[in-house]
């Protein structure tokens, strides 16, 4: 680069400035596009053919620089405090999947043939009659083996063990009505 190209573009800082004031109208942000204007350009002197018009070259870096902020600006909210991040902030999935991890844990610790029911019951979604049918045992064993199953992770998770019913709602996740 020759002195000339840099000295030329020290005098041109002065209607930089002015063309940045008069798009942005705001002289600490015209400031601040001058000064990435001529960052762009020192770091891309390559591509400016020396002989051609500088000042064109550099209006365009600068207009181009504005509108491309702008545009980008656009696209962004103002929060200052962080309170519309804030609530947009989705709370963290890591509890529930710590919970599944925990119940898994819990649920092969039962017996086989309550978990056995317990699966077929609350997680296949099958009645108490097509799950003692699966099972080959009657209704009540069925019921009988939920419900065990039922308190015993209850117990194995610290949760209060006092459902009432024939343990249902744990299985299915349906509680009834009176």
């Amino acid at each position: 680069m020759s002195a000339t190209l840099r000295d030329s573009l020290v005098l041109e800082m002065s209607s930089l400035r002015a063309f940045a004031v008069s798009l942005c109208g705001d002289k600490d942000r015209a400031d601040d596009l001058v000064q990435e204007t001529l960052f762009k350009a020192w770091n891309h002197l390559d591509s400016f053919r020396e002989g051609t018009n500088l000042k064109a070259w550099l209006f365009t870096i600068l207009r181009n620089t504005y509108f491309s902020e702008r545009r980008k600006r656009r696209r962004e909210v103002e929060d200052a405090d962080g309170s519309y991040a804030a609530q947009l902030a989705s709370p963290a999935e890591q509890p529930g999947h710590m919970d599944m991890q925990d119940f898994r844990a819990v649920l092969v610790r039962l017996p086989d043939d309550q978990r056995e029911a317990l699966i077929l019951v609350g997680a296949a979604g099958f009645s108490y009659e097509e799950a003692a049918q699966i099972s080959g045992c009657p209704v009540g064993t069925i019921k009988s083996r939920v419900n065990r199953a039922r308190v015993r992770v209850a117990e194995m998770l610290g949760l209060a063990a006092d459902f009432a019913g024939d343990g249902e709602e744990l299985a299915t996740g349906v509680t009834k009505s009176a």
